[in-house]
């Protein structure tokens, strides 16, 4: 299955739970493009890696600090399981479901 689509995630952040989709477009050639919209606005995805049903990634938040994020899921049928490293924050869990 392929690890494109679109996800509604959940990160558990220091900050509460933050609900979000996640748009996953595969560039079939080891890369991907991607979006994570939720409640503190959107933010791109930069570096998309795609290696088998593994996806790495970083994104720049703004709100409520700018920070880069650090990303890595897993995709397992159409669920997303993951960790969004926010630095000094730590890694938080990241989960979601294929929409």
């Amino acid at each position: 299955m392929s690890v494109a689509g679109t996800y509604n995630t959940t990160v558990k952040s220091p900050m509460g739970d933050q609900a979000g989709t996640f748009t996953v477009t595969d560039n079939g050639d080891g890369t991907f493009a991607g979006k994570l919209e939720g409640g503190m606005g959107s933010m791109d995805t930069e570096e998309g890696k795609v290696d088998g049903n593994t996806l790495s990634w970083k994104m720049n938040m703004v709100v409520p600090m700018p920070m880069t994020l650090e990303c890595e899921a897993v995709i397992d049928g159409d669920n997303l399981t993951g960790t969004v490293n926010a630095g000094a924050f730590g890694a938080m869990p990241l989960s979601g479901t294929r929409a």
